[in-house]
Order: C-alpha cells, then sequence, then structure tokens
C-alpha cells in the first residue's frame, strides 16, 4: 500500500471532522481528536502528543484572549442589573409609533443590549422573555414577533463587545481594537435596514403589527435615564480602544465594574451575583474549549500544508476576485446551516483567510463580512441557534413558526452583505481613523 503524502491525510482529517460534526459528536472534541490523530500520523506519537499537550496552556495564558470572559460578564451582569427592561421601555417609547413600532422597538433594544453583551444567544434569549410578551399582548403576529427577536439577537455579532470578532482576532492575529470598533457600523446599518424592513412589511400588512401610541414627549424623555448604563460602557469602551489608553481586555474590565456597580445599586442580591458569575463561566469555558480543540486541528492542517495549497488553488482560479469572494460567501451559507458560528469559524478561517488576503481583500474587512454570515447562520435551518433559543423560551411559538418569522430578515441580511461587498468604506473607515 503505497504511503500518503501529507496533503492527503489532512483532506481526509477534514472530511473525517465533518463527518463526525454532523454524526452530533461536539466540534472541540471531534477536532481534538482528528487533530492529534493527525499530527500523530504526520509527525509520529512523541512530536504529536507533545505539541497537543502545549496547546491549551499557551493559548490559555495569551492575554488578548483575556477579554472575553470580561465581554460576557458584562452581558450578564447587565440582564441580572434588569437593564433589559429600561432599554426596551425607552425605545417601545420613541418608536413605537411607526407601523410596527414594538418589533423596530426590539430591534433597537436588541442593538442597543449588544453593545454590553458578546453573545447572540443570550441577546436572543433575554428579549424572547422581555419583548415578545409585549407585542403578543398588543396584537403583532407570532411569527413576526419571534422573528425579529432571533435576528435581532445576531446583532451582538457585530456591535462590540462581541466574541467572536475576538475569536476572528485571535485566530488570524488581527487588532482586537481595529476589529471592535470596525463591527460598530455595520451593526447599525443592520439594524436600520431590520428596522426598515418592519416598517415596510407593517405598512403593507397593517394586521402584522400596528402603531403603538399614547406616549407624550415627557414619558419619552424619563425613559432615558434608564438607558444610561449603556451609554456609559459604550462610551468607556469606545474611548478607551479609540484613544489608546487602554487594552480592549482593560476597556472589558471597566465596562465590567461599571455594570457591576449599578447593578449594586440597582439591588442587586448574592445570589444574583453569583448566577451571573457561574454563567460567565460557563460560556467563557465553553468557548475555550472550542480554541482549544479547534486550534489543535488547525496546527494539524499547518503540518499538512492544507492552507498553503488551498491559497495557490484559489488565486490559480481564472476568475475575478469579487466573484471567488461571492463563492466563498455562499460556501460559509451552507455550512453554517449545519454548524454554530463559533465552530464553523475556526474551523473554516485557518485555510480560507490565506487565501483571502492573497486575493488582495482587507483583514478588517473580511473579519466583518465573516462575522455577518455567521450572523446568517444564527437563523437559517436546520441549525439556526437563534430560533432554537427563542422557541424553548418561548415554547407557545413552535420553531417552525419562528423559521418562517425569520424569512424576510433572512433577506434584509443578504442585502446588508451585498451593501458591505459594494461599499467597503461602511467597515473600513471608523478602523482607518483609529490608526490614521
Amino acid at each position: 500500500m503505497p504511503e500518503l503524502d501529507s496533503q492527503t491525510i489532512g483532506l481526509i482529517g477534514v472530511f473525517a471532522l465533518l463527518a463526525l460534526v454532523f454524526l452530533g459528536v461536539r466540534v472541540y472534541i471531534a477536532a481534538a481528536v482528528v487533530g492529534l490523530l493527525g499530527l500523530v500520523a504526520l509527525i509520529g506519537w512523541n512530536a504529536g502528543a507533545g505539541i497537543a499537550g502545549t496547546i491549551p496552556h499557551s493559548k490559555a495564558t495569551t492575554y488578548t484572549l483575556s477579554v472575553l470572559p470580561m465581554f460576557i460578564l458584562i452581558g450578564f451582569l447587565a440582564f441580572h442589573a434588569g437593564i433589559t427592561e429600561a432599554i426596551f421601555d425607552a425605545a417601545r417609547k420613541w418608536f413605537g409609533w411607526v407601523p410596527g413600532g414594538l418589533a423596530v422597538a426590539t430591534v433597537f433594544a436588541t442593538a442597543g443590549f449588544a453593545a454590553v453583551s458578546g453573545a447572540s444567544t443570550a441577546t436572543a434569549a433575554v428579549f424572547a422573555r422581555v419583548a415578545i410578551p409585549d407585542m403578543l399582548k398588543s396584537g403583532y403576529d407570532r411569527r413576526l414577533a419571534a422573528g425579529v427577536v432571533a435576528a435581532g439577537g445576531t446583532l451582538a455579532s457585530l456591535i462590540p463587545p462581541s466574541a467572536i470578532l475576538v475569536i476572528y482576532a485571535i485566530i488570524v492575529e488581527e487588532s482586537v481594537g481595529r476589529l471592535l470598533l470596525a463591527g460598530f457600523v455595520p451593526g447599525v446599518v443592520s439594524a436600520i435596514i431590520y428596522a426598515l424592513l418592519i416598517i415596510g412589511q407593517c405598512a403593507l400588512r397593517p394586521e402584522l403589527g400596528r402603531p403603538i401610541r399614547g406616549f407624550t414627549w415627557s414619558d419619552r424623555f424619563r425613559s432615558l435615564p434608564g438607558t444610561m448604563p449603556i451609554v456609559l460602557v459604550v462610551i468607556i469602551i469606545f474611548t478607551a480602544i479609540y484613544g489608546g489608553w487602554a487594552t480592549p481586555t482593560e476597556a472589558g474590565a471597566l465596562g465590567a465594574f461599571v455594570v457591576f456597580v449599578l447593578a449594586l445599586q440597582r439591588g442587586m442580591r448574592w445570589g444574583t451575583l453569583r448566577e451571573a458569575l457561574m454563567e460567565t463561566a460557563k460560556l467563557t469555558v465553553m468557548i475555550f474549549s472550542l480554541i482549544w480543540g479547534v486550534l489543535l486541528f488547525v496546527r494539524f492542517l499547518g503540518f499538512a500544508g492544507l492552507p498553503e495549497a488551498f491559497t495557490e488553488w484559489v488565486v490559480s482560479l481564472p476568475l475575478p476576485p469579487v466573484l471567488i469572494m461571492i463563492c466563498i460567501l455562499l460556501a460559509y451559507a451552507v455550512l453554517g446551516m449545519f454548524m454554530d458560528a463559533i465552530g464553523m469559524l475556526l474551523l473554516t478561517l485557518p485555510i480560507v483567510y490565506p487565501a483571502v488576503m492573497a486575493l488582495g481583500y482587507d483583514s478588517i474587512w473580511f473579519g466583518i463580512i465573516v462575522v455577518k454570515m455567521a450572523e446568517i447562520c444564527l437563523i437559517t435551518p436546520p441549525i439556526g441557534l437563534n430560533c432554537f433559543v427563542v422557541s424553548g423560551v418561548r415554547p407557545d411559538i413552535p420553531v417552525s413558526d419562528v423559521f418562517r418569522g425569520i424569512g424576510p430578515f433572512f433577506v434584509a441580511d443578504v442585502v446588508t452583505v451585498g451593501l458591505f461587498l459594494a461599499f467597503p468604506e461602511l467597515i473600513t473607515w471608523l478602523p482607518q481613523q483609529m490608526t490614521g
């Protein structure tokens, strides 16, 4: 039997990993097992096991990675401090008068909460409890109510502090600060497009969601102080990173401290604080485990030479770079139907990223585009994690209704990606100001 070359072993490893994931094995376990066996096959047991043993410690002690628990803690503290209800109340009073006003308010409230929460699923779960009951009580179509919460939750992937942007930065060794700044404008643009979609839908079909009236200007201005904690955290994080007087980790720690103090002022008890800390620890461990397992697989791919081979093949294609990019994004859309966003990025970027850079695209721009694709994957069947989260919190709304409700938002996301492809300055302008 002829001896297999390294690239063939690498391809076998890729297909083995995909098979394990589709069979239901957790991504970090599948990646770690395939990565270890692949390294052993390529460089022997002693060297392969030695590399596998050093990865968890070397990555866990990386300073850049310490930003993740800080951002996650901000979100859980904000939720348990009751800040979510204050955001939704303000958004309802300011935007309730437009067609589909409560749904529009939900979009902007999720965008506001995204500014203190780096987790999309957590945002969807919070607003499934806060916003859906209000919309259903006001006679809104339940598919629209569920769809807007599932889609609105995805905004946390872009609007800083975003955990998935940090993970992208770690994988490709890009500036965390520049990526976080780059996500702000695209996140706002995505929220505005969602809002315009809802207004258009409800203007054409008023039975989907009617305006909510009766709020005075005095009511609206009285609702603003409740949003100040979020405004304060956003100002701290942005000025710290943009001004260069604090690292993203330090800015995240400052933001977490501010939310913690505000939570104490709102009467947070020890039991609630303990719950927030435990949820932060659980989510952090899950993400770290993913990173460790997948980076072991990535090291195997590096020894197999697959990233270099894929880059050479992509660059040699007789196609315009923009067409190749569209094909890559379509591949992400398909892959995202079967994998979670973080696992998908961890597994694909080591191969895809060098090829994209060889085509001449900007690293920051591609990071936002690929994270936007990860957002889309959070609401597409059959995985559509945010849709399952909404249905799990609201068992009276079948997941099939949630998937039907997100249909128009999927179209809106495709339009948004097209906008970013046509006008890359929407993404690159703000981080360029930081470096300039």
